[in-house]
């Protein structure tokens, strides 16, 4: 039987003190198995002490669209900041991308600052680093982000290329419309991660089993479907393990002002969906399909 290495990362870690707990109470309860830091987040301290608390393996997700920036003499003066002294947000700084507005200098600047700030916070470099909103897989600052990574000898990223996207009928046109800009962005990126070194799992989960939209049943398809997909595509060799990340964002919901990553928490961490996905991984009809299609919950760093 195929062995399949799974691992569930609750992203956005650090982002408030109710994002924190409800990511802490899905690990304990073995719902997920690895967690994103955002360490520009309100909670980062918080969550970094959790962290060693529980020992949850933690990596960095790093942070160029939502808040303010961790490196001192960015927050001033900065093309990563608009007129209100804060990063552009998810499709304000794809925008100032596009027009050339965005020094790739200040983004490694950036880039390295969070990836220090993280080894202050926790005691050690993180064993995978992606992006928040996937800003690393952008134009240009996919070239930056492979350079840092590389620099630190960080192993690890995610690539947000879907199986079976295309045939998500249930997801709204607008958002649809970003997913596919996001994997085509991917799929540009793969060799520049590559020449680097830099790996990711065989497989990606998460834009179709996100918030309202995850259920135990989108999630079992979801990993069925990927792994028959990417099993026909080459054939597993006895004893092959194929490996997947799960992307998830369980918590409490923000309630205002506490949270976020310096100008209060978004819409995104104050909606319900935070707990209805928090409540659906830790059903435990999950648990047992994981077990009956041999899949085992790791981290990066066990693969």
């Amino acid at each position: 039987m195929l062995q399949v290495k799974l691992i569930i990362t609750g992203d956005d870690f650090g982002y408030c003190p109710r994002r924190n707990q409800g990511i802490v109470d899905c690990f304990l309860a073995g719902a997920i198995s690895n967690v994103s830091l955002l360490v520009n987040g309100s909670a980062a301290a918080d969550a970094a002490k959790l962290a060693r608390r529980y020992n949850i393996p933690t990596g960095l997700h790093a942070n160029l669209s939502e808040g303010s920036p961790v490196c001192e003499v960015l927050k001033t003066n900065s093309s990563l900041l608009n007129q209100d002294g804060f990063f552009h947000g998810k499709m304000g700084f794809r925008t100032a991308l596009s027009k050339g507005l965005l020094n790739m200098s200040e983004v490694k600047q950036e880039l390295k600052a969070q990836v220090e700030l993280f080894h202050d916070l926790t005691g050690h470099l993180p064993p995978h680093m992606d992006g928040h909103q996937h800003v690393h897989v952008l134009p240009e600052v996919r070239h930056v982000f492979a350079e840092v990574l590389e620099e630190y000898g960080i192993k690890y990223t995610r690539v947000p290329i879907e199986p079976g996207l295309h045939n998500c009928d249930w997801i709204p046109p607008s958002l649809m419309e970003f997913y596919l800009g996001v994997e085509e962005d991917s799929f540009n990126t793969v060799d520049v991660f590559t020449k680097h070194g830099i790996r990711w799992p065989d497989i990606y989960i998460g834009l179709s089993t996100m918030g309202k939209n995850m259920s135990v049943s989108s999630i079992c398809s979801a990993i069925d479907s990927a792994i028959l997909e990417v099993t026909a595509r080459a054939p597993a060799p006895q004893g092959r393990t194929v490996t997947i990340e799960l992307m998830v964002h369980p918590g409490h919901p923000s309630v205002p002002p506490t949270g976020g990553c310096g100008e209060g928490p978004d819409d995104f961490s104050q909606s319900w969906e935070r707990l209805h996905e928090l409540q659906t991984l830790i059903k435990p009809e999950l648990q047992s399909h994981y077990k009956s299609r041999n899949i085992q919950l790791c981290s990066f760093k066990d693969l």
